[in-house]
């Protein structure tokens, strides 16, 4: 039962509570109306900018909540061991289209085949990356003195002086702008050959070509992806 104190208080104040009444009433009614915010998704991202050839660790990429309308199709749940195929800046969505695909000849023309390819150079090797396109260069070895009653080679100009013993001659262009798919890293505390691997996406003919070329090739960047 109200006391007559408090129902005599509240007669006093009641065009006050009115108004206090309707305005909670118009801004639940402003807060019902107002549309919602855009649909979220949750995305793999770069943790910080990330070079080409990268091997991705948990370390290297983190969760973000970005809206559904700028996420990018193909978009990758799980990143960890995959190999960036491109540089990617800090932020960025990771994709199936960024990473080297586990089949390193998916979409490329029929016929294609991927050959592996010792450069002399390894500190060469190291600065390509796969989406780079390079030109393969072999540097034959110079006569020695015991080759000395050979001749000239068929292409060598009279008028050029003769490559010395034990002094490499010209290179010669094996290949040119072929799409260089993997770099194969060395393995930590083991022995390998001379020189650093690439994988490169040629066609057969060039292939043999390649192998025939002889052991001391070289490699030029002539473009990237």
């Amino acid at each position: 039962m109200i006391s007559r104190g408090l129902a005599l208080r509240v007669a006093r104040h009641r065009r006050l509570l009115a108004t206090a009444c309707a305005a909670i009433g118009a801004g639940s009614a402003l807060l019902a109306l107002r549309p919602s915010g855009p649909p979220t998704r949750e995305v793999l991202t770069a943790a910080r900018d990330l070079p080409s050839g990268t091997a991705l660790t948990r370390s290297d990429v983190q969760r973000r909540t970005l809206p559904t309308s700028v996420v990018p199709a193909g978009t990758l749940d799980d990143a960890t061991g995959r190999t960036l195929a491109g540089p990617v800046r800090r932020g960025e969505p990771l994709t199936d289209a960024r990473v080297v695909d586990g089949n390193l000849l998916r979409g490329l023309p029929d016929g294609t085949v991927a050959a592996p390819v010792r450069i002399t150079d390894a500190d060469a090797a190291r600065l390509v990356r796969p989406g780079d396109r390079v030109d393969i260069l072999a540097v034959p070895t110079a006569p020695t003195a015991d080759d000395s009653d050979l001749g000239p080679p068929p292409d060598t100009r009279a008028d050029l002086p003769r490559a010395l013993p034990g002094v490499p001659s010209r290179a010669r262009l094996v290949v040119t702008s072929v799409p260089v798919i993997a770099v194969p890293r060395p393995e930590p505390d083991t022995t390998s050959p001379q020189g650093a691997l690439i994988v490169i996406a040629t066609d057969r003919a060039q292939a043999t070509t390649i192998a025939a070329a002889g052991p001391h090739l070289s490699i030029t960047i002539n473009d990237t992806g």
